[in-house]
């Protein structure tokens, strides 16, 4: 395999990085979901996301029919890379919208549902902004197991139930929500569907959920009676679970260059940061325990962004990569973890001052990373379940049930 990029993918990185010299501000750098918590970083996020569509670049994976560019699965990886490397928010319209939500109203949506979502989408503005309703209190990686009820109505189904940990419900004009529609299918996930949700409906109700150090990245979500129109039905009534897998893919595969990029980026700032500071009248970056922790980090990143080439390859072959999303994915989150421990370490005191105080190291990345990664290593699946993705379909082991 040859591993140097071409000229198109290397143009677009340098243009990449040119836009996110000059749009974001000195010193930003947004985290995965990050940018759904205060309020001027939520401005800042929609301003780029405007941005990013007006250059092609917010849908460019999606084929020039729905609005994108149908560039190269090596072009996506790229683009995901510097995205992450920059910290550039907006590139996910709450995290679901150009992910996942336009490729599966692609797939299995009917054409009046795309001529209607596809456009806002990619458009990048507010009303293009979604929220997943998958995880409820009692099913989380159990997701067989929600009960959230639709129940049909003449031309509307009547919605209730709660979820929980729906990132960006309140800022989300809409929810790829999941339901269940048939409580006596013989086996659980077979009584499924997927509906597409205005989050101005009346009976909706999101009350936040705040992370350790107060940031608003998820919530609660309750459905009192709330009126859905039938022609919101995603799909197949009870195929939701089938349909499901397909998004999940799909959203799993989005996250590992960007995770990738992420974790470059933070290795560098440790690094620089090493270098910079004195401890006991020498450089961090001398003491050996700290390079050690470094240099185990950068290979771990290095595999990252091979197995992330791997994937990307596969796709080019016409490979469904079924492991591989989830490998890439639960080793991003790891790495992401580990990053965050030795930058605890580093940073030593400073690493207790809130993140945005004006006596914190690199910008306040380290504590936010570190109170972060716990939900990023839960979104899109937890590691466990993605371990059990791979050990089914790379190990051939035999399912628990």
């Amino acid at each position: 395999m040859d591993f140097k990029l071409g000229e198109k993918e290397e143009a677009l990185r340098k243009e990449i990085r040119k836009f996110a010299q000059k749009e974001l501000p000195p010193g930003s750098f947004t985290l995965l979901l990050e940018e759904e918590s205060r309020d001027e970083d939520w401005k800042l996020a929609m301003s780029t996301s405007k941005k990013l569509a007006q250059k092609g670049w917010l849908v460019m994976a999606w084929p020039k029919e729905y609005g994108g560019s149908a560039v190269s699965y090596w072009e996506q990886m790229v683009y995901g890379e510097e995205c992450g490397y920059w910290g550039i928010p907006g590139i996910s319209m709450g995290i679901s919208g150009v992910a996942w939500v336009g490729p599966s109203l692609m797939q299995f949506g009917n054409e009046e549902q795309r001529k209607k979502y596809l456009p806002l989408i990619a458009s990048g503005e507010p009303d293009g902004v979604w929220c997943t309703g998958y995880s409820e209190p009692n099913a989380g990686s159990d997701f067989a197991n929600i009960q959230t009820r639709a129940i049909r109505d003449g031309d509307e189904y009547v919605i209730n139930g709660q979820k929980v940990w729906t990132s960006c419900a309140h800022r989300a004009r809409w929810c790829w929500l999941a339901v269940r529609t048939d409580p006596n299918a013989p086996k659980k996930h077979r009584g499924i569907s997927i509906f597409i949700v205005d989050m101005k409906s009346p009976g909706i109700t999101v009350n936040p959920l705040l992370n350790y150090y107060g940031a608003h990245i998820f919530n609660e979500v309750f459905f009192d009676n709330v009126r859905v129109p039938a022609s919101n039905l995603v799909g197949e009534e009870n195929k939701g679970w089938y349909h499901l897998m397909q998004s999940l893919a799909s959203e799993r595969h989005s996250f590992g260059p960007s995770l990738y990029g992420s974790a470059r980026r933070l290795l560098e700032e440790l690094v620089d940061y090493a270098k910079e500071t004195q401890y006991d009248g020498k450089p961090l970056c001398q003491n050996p325990e700290v390079r050690h922790m470094l240099a185990d980090a950068a290979v771990e990143a290095e595999m990252l962004k091979l197995f992330n080439y791997q994937v990307t390859w596969e796709l080019t072959q016409g490979i469904t990569p079924i492991y591989g999303s989830s490998r890439n994915k639960a080793f991003g989150d790891q790495l992401l973890e580990r990053l965050g421990i030795i930058g605890m370490k580093l940073i030593g005191a400073y690493s207790q001052v809130d993140p945005y105080s004006k006596w914190t190291k690199l910008h306040g990345i380290i504590q936010r990373l570190y109170l972060l990664f716990p939900g990023i290593s839960i979104a899109a699946g937890t590691d466990e379940i993605e371990k059990n993705v791979i050990g089914q379909f790379k190990l051939g082991l035999p399912k628990s049930y």
